[in-house]
């Protein structure tokens, strides 16, 4: 049997082929199309390029660990008890009463009742008269509040849902408005725009069944704006207006038991028929 000779190691080294070295081009970061240039087609193919001599992140390098430059995000805070606001039962039901919904024809509107609280007495349920639930409402414009306010758009748009709302409620059938007019100042009398957009707004149940607007006490002013806008208003509205200047005078076209009249409007009242009387005397 002939034995085969072991090749020996240096033999082996040999035989193996040696590690071929690529040059890197030379580049330009130039954006032409010049030799050399990072666009040139025509790169130098006989360069040799040495992949052991790359510096490459070994297993236990650092160098590259880029999560210990990034921001640590912050640790959850924990909220102490009781650093968020609570409302106590009181306060809740004190908030629940602020606010409260009327219904105006086919919506819902919210009303600020702690901004008209000091207003809500400008409309009353004055009883009833005939046969039926003939309502009396009342009116007084006296509680109206004084148009010098900063925030009396504010007013006046809350007031005027809770208006037509607690009418839409008091309405059952037929029905008249009481217009207490006295004691009233420039200031605190309503637009006729804010006037006609309650009429305007109103259901047409409600517009229907108004019976009777009696004024009492028309000043000189209320009674000019009237009869400018009768042009504008239908003769059917026009026939329900009536005026009436004294109470005495209202108290013979309605029942009186549950209309309440504030006082300063009996003290106008009283000051008128003094007039009324001392000039009678005169004559």
């Amino acid at each position: 049997m002939k034995i085969s000779q072991v090749p020996s190691p240096v033999e082996i080294n040999s035989s193996k082929k040696a590690k071929k070295k690529l040059m890197a081009p030379n580049l330009s970061l130039t954006l032409d199309r010049s030799d050399g240039s990072i666009l040139s087609e025509d790169l130098d193919e006989s360069g040799d390029l040495d992949l052991d001599d790359l510096d490459t992140p070994s297993d236990n390098s650092n160098e590259f660990e880029w999560e210990d430059d990034l921001p640590k995000p912050k640790s959850t805070e924990v909220l102490p008890k009781g650093s968020i606001p609570e409302y106590t039962a009181a306060e809740e039901k004190e908030e629940s009463r602020r606010w409260r919904m009327f219904r105006i024809g086919d919506q819902d509107h919210r009303v600020d009742m702690s901004a008209i609280e000091p207003y809500k007495k400008v409309i009353s349920h004055g009883g009833y008269y005939g046969d039926g639930l003939n309502a009396i409402i009342v009116f007084a414009v006296c509680f109206m509040p004084d148009s010098s306010q900063p925030n009396y758009r504010y007013l006046m748009d809350n007031l005027f849902k809770y208006v037509i709302g607690t009418l839409e409620m008091l309405v059952a059938e037929n029905y008249m408005i009481v217009y207490l007019n006295g004691a009233t100042t420039r200031r605190k009398m309503p637009s006729l725009g804010w006037l006609r957009k309650c009429y305007q707004q109103i259901d047409r149940r409600l517009r229907k069944n108004l019976k009777s607007l009696i004024i009492v006490h028309p000043s000189w002013f209320i009674r000019t704006l009237l009869a400018i806008t009768k042009p504008f208003i239908s003769s059917k509205f026009s026939q329900k207006i009536k005026y009436v200047f004294s109470l005495v005078e209202l108290a013979e076209l309605i029942p009186m038991e549950y209309v309440v009249i504030p006082e300063c409007i009996k003290e106008v009242d009283k000051e008128l028929n003094k007039k009324t009387e001392d000039q009678t005397n005169e004559q």
